[in-house]
């Protein structure tokens, strides 16, 4: 089979508001081909239109979240590999996807598998994780994104360290500098990524887009101007029925029942 229809997504329905996506090239311990971000950005898509689905959850397999970008790509186009507008289309779309994304992260994430995995929400690792931007290693450095979003989520001095020496860090590094939110085994990571997503996917899903997208803005802003779009997602919050629902449950004394509006 040729391997741009082979299906290197795999797509699950868990729960009908979550959605489970799975890196599926165990072979490259799923290296990150330009046919993968291509099939994993369509599913982003598709996820973003679907107003049944208010919760992603993205997972690699037993023994790798990802092994980073495809260097056969990269040996045989150089820079373009990197550089090609439908890769990089692919990239922007994945991370502007609206919604709540939580990804979990068992064995390797190296390279752009962890440029991949800094795009989440939420970040969950196994405890068998390992964590690198070993670029260096192979004469290159990052080039999807790391040297800025480690930088602002790890701090200038392990961010250096890493992107620097090429060397791995463990999960529970991961989870002490900022970069993950919880380590657990590796048994468990799937079944408590799921359970993250049930209870978002229960919460108003205007509001969780909205609260995605000015805490980002703290990632990318100065102050006054993240506090200026917060302000601004809050003031339309207040419009939504979810926001009379949730307030009338509340005086009530019952659960809300949010319908997206």
């Amino acid at each position: 089979m040729n391997h741009v229809t082979e299906c290197l997504i795999v797509v699950e329905r868990p729960d009908p508001a979550i959605l489970l996506l799975r890196l599926n090239r165990p072979r490259q311990r799923n290296a990150l081909s330009a046919a993968l971000l291509g099939q994993l950005a369509d599913a982003l898509r598709a996820a973003r239109s679907d107003e049944s689905v208010r919760c992603v959850v993205l997972s690699g397999d037993e023994r790798a979240f990802s092994a980073g970008a495809d260097i056969k790509e990269m040996q045989q186009h150089g820079f373009e590999a990197l550089s090609d507008p439908t890769r990089q289309g692919a990239w922007d779309i994945i991370a502007g996807f609206p919604k709540p994304l939580i990804v979990a992260v068992r064995g390797v994430c190296l390279g752009g598998g962890l440029e991949l995995a800094m795009l989440a929400d939420i970040l969950l690792v196994a405890e068998d994780s390992v964590l690198a931007q070993p670029e260096i290693t192979i004469g290159i450095m990052p080039g999807d994104g790391a040297t800025q979003r480690l930088t602002r989520i790890v701090g200038k001095s392990l961010a250096m360290q890493m992107v620097l020496t090429g060397e791995p860090i463990s999960a529970e590094r991961a989870v002490a500098a900022g970069l993950a939110s919880e380590m657990l085994p590796a048994s468990e990571l799937v079944g408590r990524a799921l359970a993250i997503a049930r209870v978002i996917s229960s919460r108003a899903p205007i509001a969780a887009q909205l609260a995605k997208e000015s805490i980002q803005a703290a990632y990318e802003t100065p102050l006054s101007a993240g506090l200026a779009i917060e302000r601004r997602a809050i003031r339309y919050a207040f419009t939504t029925d979810d926001q009379k629902e949730g307030m009338a449950a509340f005086v009530e004394k019952r659960q809300p029942v949010f319908s997206g509006r």
